[in-house]
């Protein structure tokens, strides 16, 4: 519906759906600007939706970016690289830049971009909750976050976090990210290069001396779902107890986010034998290693990109917030189990939240700001229930979602290369 308003969006379309909403850290934006919710008071589960506003997926060789204006791991985008038609669809959305010759040169802006988006969804939206049908899912919330479009949908019993991502969707490997490809890496003979370097995005998301309306943050999203694939149950076990330890207590000020602990991951994985990182019982090794590993990169203020390692994202942390965050760090390697039994305790008052919520139809008969739908026309949770399904039944694989723009109502899935 939102490419039918105006056509700008492709007609042919593919969304990445990533289980984890942006705080959770399945990519790597700035999370300082957006508002905090609570899972169990505000939603149930999280999702990340990556939207392609362009694509760009003819090309068979190392893509070359405009970076001569951006910090590593980020590009300004001209829109010389598409067509006539892509250009005027989408100038309104674009800086323009007018060169001595008499050239016009327009770069495709993220905060333009996402100020379109905003308004797309939400025209969509209302237009939805006006007639509401059965099977469609009731809007608690929209809210725009920066460059994110957080959005609620009421589903059954069930609320579900969307964090919707505008993007621009490339086949292939960005030219500054070539020389990684001749490293030797953990992941080496288990998936092929083809599956780990099938394409990348550009995120709305500026670094710390850029500008915002021109920046864009290179993203490897794709791969990282590839890359899983090779990660041990144990090892992903101790990320997942660690994300829950730093998401607690690194919360305020916003300088270390979920992404760079799976990027520390992803490094600990290059670097240690892989019969070490395979054993079942080592969780609480990896753990420390990984609490060990952050710690590091704090004193230091380095936690180099995996994918372009001579991006530093640590690089613009101030002395002060880097040593609070250490501090912090080490009373967590003191007493972890302490640590993370608080965690565990704070993620089951989160369920037992959402349990009351259900059993006293609250999430059920929560009003939408967009909609009358009443209670005898709430929409069933299949929906809910067919997504959790898909992503538990599929660790580590990645799952796209088609869907016809003359028929919304059937979307196809596709898991890896299989359909249905």
């Amino acid at each position: 519906m939102v490419q039918k308003l105006d056509q700008k969006l492709p007609v042919a379309n593919e969304y990445l759906l990533l289980s984890g909403g942006v705080r959770e850290g399945v990519v790597d934006m700035d999370l300082d600007e957006l508002t905090v919710y609570a899972r169990g008071a505000d939603y149930d589960m999280d999702f990340t939706l990556l939207v392609p506003a362009l694509k760009l997926h003819d090309r068979n060789q190392p893509v070359t970016l405009d970076m001569r204006h951006s910090a590593l791991c980020h590009s300004w985008l001209s829109l010389r690289l598409f067509d006539e038609g892509t250009i005027n669809k989408w100038k309104d959305c674009c800086t323009v830049v007018d060169h001595v010759n008499g050239a016009t040169n327009y770069f495709f802006s993220p905060t333009l971009v996402a100020d379109w988006f905003y308004e797309s969804i939400s025209m969509v939206l209302a237009e939805i909750q006006k007639k509401p049908q059965r099977g469609v899912p009731r809007v608690e919330k929209v809210e725009r976050n920066a460059t994110v479009i957080s959005i609620i949908l009421g589903v059954g019993g069930s609320r579900m976090l969307y964090d919707v991502v505008p993007v621009v969707s490339f086949k292939g490997w960005p030219a500054v990210a070539q020389s990684w490809l001749m490293e030797n890496h953990f992941w080496d003979g288990k998936i092929t290069e083809e599956e780990v370097i099938s394409g990348f995005y550009l995120l709305p998301a500026c670094s710390s001396t850029g500008q915002k309306e021109n920046e864009w943050r290179l993203s490897f999203a794709r791969s990282e779902v590839q890359l899983k694939k090779c990660i041990s149950a144990s090892l992903m076990q101790a990320y997942q107890a660690c994300k829950a330890l730093i998401i607690k207590l690194l919360s305020r000020p916003k300088a270390i986010s979920p992404y760079h602990l799976r990027s520390l991951m992803l490094w600990a994985c290059d670097r240690l034998p892989h019969t070490y990182l395979a054993q079942e019982d080592y969780a609480a090794h990896f753990l420390l290693g990984l609490i060990d590993d952050l710690q590091h990169c704090l004193v230091n203020k380095t936690c180099p990109n995996y994918f372009i390692p001579q991006c530093n994202m640590l690089e613009h942390l101030s002395d002060d917030t880097a040593m609070l965050h250490a501090r912090k760090l080490s009373s967590v390697r003191s007493d972890p189990a302490e640590h993370l039994r608080s965690a565990i305790e704070h993620a089951k008052a989160a369920s037992r939240l959402t349990l009351e919520l259900q059993w006293r139809g609250g999430s059920s008969n929560l009003s939408s700001p967009l909609s009358e739908t009443g209670a005898d026309q709430q929409p069933d949770d299949r929906l809910a229930k067919k997504l959790q399904q898909l992503v538990t039944e599929n660790p580590g694989k990645s799952i796209s979602v088609f869907i016809n723009p003359d028929d919304v109502t059937r979307p196809h899935f596709r898991i890896d290369d299989k359909f249905f």
